[in-house]
């Protein structure tokens, strides 16, 4: 087995903890750094000292931002009574490519998983219920993923904004899931079909 020097053995192991990196890339990104310029290499370092020093959530949405509030928070051109409640700071871009959506969002850092330790506390959602209790906002639109535990969360929201929409008139909606668009149906799964039959609309 190939031993690297410390410096470099060191960066591998770091480059490692990045997701989706395994031991090759690790090693294929660490011999980059290497050949790199030194203008580069230290842009690089100076790029993450920079989202560790001026990046921090958003004291209402919880979105990762460099201003508090964030920019969507902060807009007077959104519709502030209608929040998007998403997983993770990454999904608000896919929403924000549709072009169609102009309220603002909430970000629960995660989903609930019992299996894994993440129980209600864990999450982002004091602060919404906190939000919604001010009665300002009339319509929550659940957008986590459409996974086990996306739907388990989705499903605890629903009840916590209900009981607390109760006097308030507040809708709480979930986005519809189903087949997308190009597929074929010959290839969809039994989940996905029962999606796309529940979430049928007029035309």
């Amino acid at each position: 087995m190939s031993r690297f020097a410390e410096p470099m053995t060191r960066l591998i192991d770091e480059l490692k903890k990045l997701p989706g990196i395994g031991n090759k890339s690790a090693q294929r990104l660490a011999f980059h750094i290497l050949r790199s310029s030194d203008d580069d290499a230290e842009s690089l370092a100076s790029a993450v000292r920079d989202v560790k020093a001026k990046l921090r959530l958003c004291s209402i949405c919880n979105n990762i931002t460099d201003v508090d509030p964030c920019v969507y928070c902060s807009s007077p051109t959104r519709n502030q009574k209608v929040v998007c409640v998403v997983e993770e700071p990454t999904n608000i871009a896919a929403v924000e490519k549709t072009r169609h959506f102009n309220g603002v969002y909430h970000v629960l850092h995660g989903s609930l998983s019992p299996l894994h330790g993440v129980g209600p506390e864990q999450l982002r959602i004091a602060n919404l219920l906190s939000r919604v209790g001010q009665g300002e906002i009339e319509e929550v639109i659940l957008a986590t993923n459409p996974t086990v535990e996306g739907e388990a969360t989705a499903t605890y929201l629903a009840q916590q904004l209900k009981r607390l929409g109760e006097e308030k008139a507040l809708r709480v909606t979930r986005i519809a899931m189903g087949i997308p668009v190009g597929s074929d149906i010959e290839y969809t799964d039994e989940v996905t079909m029962l999606k796309a039959m529940e979430g049928r609309r007029e035309l």
